[in-house]
Order: structure tokens, then C-alpha cells, then sequence
């Protein structure tokens, strides 16, 4: 979404991904990189790479993250070091949605701007009515590109309209940004894990008669533990389980096996009991 709008600016634009965090601490130190363009969450992770190896980023000083959530102290752990953040929403479907804007001394104004081709509709989850600026609902976007048009796409994604303008000048409606999912999907490491994902690693080990995955953790560093109701508990079954999960949803994991009865009977799949502010 960035990149061919970096390149048409004049910038030079260094590919790059996860991984391999060594490699991109030195790339930024020696070629002078001024931007990066990422999750936040990486961001995090190559900045703390950089301390251990005792790597100059002093010439970082700017970032454009997505994705994820991005939390106020990592915004704030980095304005520290002389990066100014700044973020933006959107989703593969419709590209970029909404962006922030950020003043002439750095700090970011409220909310996020929608971007001029998208028309913006909150609706209650679950109904698909609109609900009045302010109120909280589904975010549901609406885009008439001619080669790939999306009537009434729902991101499962909540915020809310923000009365007024941007102090930036631009006079586009605004959302309250990213809070939270209207469904039980949520994201982890950049990467969504939804209950049909659950349920399929459930079909592999018919032993566990419920399970409940539950999302612990901060920026960077999410948790991911599967309690799983068993009657017994036969040798290996959790590391069966656990080898499961990484095949299933891409991403480590841990388990939890507890007596039958234990979990709520309230219908989580997915419990994200992640803190966001």
C-alpha cells in the first residue's frame, strides 16, 4: 500500500519483511535509513535487536506502521528515541482506509482521516444497522473501484465517527481508529486467528471435548495459550496439541489442559484478554 506511494514521492525504497532482524538492524545503520514502513510490533523488535548489538539507528526517524494495534507506550517509547510514529488502517481487501496526521512538531492529532475514496458506514454488529456518529459499531466500508468493487464490506474491525475536522486542514470525515474486533477473530503477531481455526485443530484430537484459546501479552510479545477440556490426560496429547496449533494458524502456542466443566459456558472460542490504552 506504501511503497508505490514512497517511490513516487522521490524515495528510495529498501524491500525487506520479518525476519532476519541482524540483517535489517545493519542495513538500516549502514545505508542511513530514514523510514521504516511496518508493523509496529517489528519496529519494536528491531529497535531492541539494535540496542544488543550496540547498532547506531540515530538516523531512524521516521515510521509509518499498520497492521496491528499500535499502543500508546510503544508510540511514546519511540517519540523517546526520535522516531515520530504514525499509522494507518486498512485491509488487503480495500487497501488503505484510514491514515492519521501528525502536526509540524510531531505529535499526532485524534483519530484517523478516511481516505477520499472509501464511503464509511458504522453498523451494529451482528445487525448491519447504522448507528449515529459516535457510537461504536462495525466498521463497514464501501469502494467503487470499477476493477475491483466492494458494496457494503465488512471489516469486522470496530470504531466510531469523530465529530469535526483534523487540525491538519483536512476536512474528511474521521473514526476513532482501530477498537477491536466485531466478531472473535483477532490478531496475533500480525496475523488473525479466527474460532474456524480452533475448531479445526479441536477435529484433530477428538479427546478434547472444549477448549477456549486465550491471547495474553503486550506489543511484540502475544501469548497464546489453548485450554483444552480432556477427561484424561494421555501421554504426548499436549504436544500433539501444540504441534497442531503451529500447523493450523502459523504461530506458536501453548496448552492448558484442565477438567471437564472448567472453561465458561458463555460461547468464547477466542478470549483476548490483551489490554489496549
Amino acid at each position: 500500500m506504501l511503497e508505490s506511494g514512497a517511490l513516487a514521492l522521490g524515495c528510495t525504497v529498501i524491500p525487506s519483511g520479518t525476519g532476519q532482524t541482524e540483517m535489517q538492524v545493519a542495513a538500516i545503520r549502514d545505508l542511513r535509513v530514514q523510514g521504516y514502513m511496518g508493523t509496529p510490533s517489528f519496529l519494536k523488535l528491531i529497535v531492541e535487536k539494535a540496542d544488543e548489538a550496540k547498532s547506531d539507528l540515530s538516523t531512524l526517524k521516521k515510521a509509518q506502521v499498520g497492521a496491528e494495534y499500535l499502543p500508546p507506550a510503544l508510540r511514546q517509547a519511540m517519540r523517546e528515541r526520535g522516531i515520530a510514529v504514525t499509522q494507518m488502517y486498512g485491509s488487503a481487501d480495500l487497501g488503505a482506509i484510514a491514515y492519521e496526521s501528525a502536526n509540524a512538531d510531531g505529535t499526532v492529532n485524534e483519530g484517523m482521516i478516511l481516505e477520499e475514496a472509501r464511503i464509511l458506514e458504522i453498523v451494529r454488529p451482528g445487525t448491519g444497522d447504522p448507528l449515529a456518529d459516535g457510537e461504536v459499531g462495525e466498521v463497514v466500508i464501501t469502494s467503487l473501484n470499477r476493477d475491483y468493487p466492494l458494496i457494503r464490506f465488512g471489516t469486522g474491525d470496530l470504531s466510531a465517527v469523530l465529530p469535526g475536522a483534523s487540525p491538519c486542514g483536512r476536512t474528511n470525515v474521521r473514526i476513532r481508529g482501530w477498537m477491536g474486533r466485531a466478531d472473535q477473530s483477532t490478531k496475533v503477531r500480525a496475523m488473525f486467528v479466527t474460532p474456524g481455526q480452533v475448531a479445526e485443530v479441536l477435529r484433530r484430537h477428538p479427546e478434547v471435548r472444549r477448549a477456549r484459546l486465550v491471547v495474553e501479552g503486550e506489543a511484540g510479545n502475544d501469548r497464546m495459550t489453548l485450554k483444552c477440556e480432556v477427561a484424561s490426560t494421555p501421554s504426548g496429547l499436549a504436544e500433539a496439541v501444540i504441534g497442531s496449533i503451529r500447523e493450523v494458524t502459523k504461530l506458536r502456542g501453548e496448552v492448558e489442559l484442565v477438567a471437564p466443566g472448567s472453561l465458561p459456558n458463555d460461547g468464547k472460542v477466542i478470549e483476548d484478554k490483551r489490554k489496549y490504552g
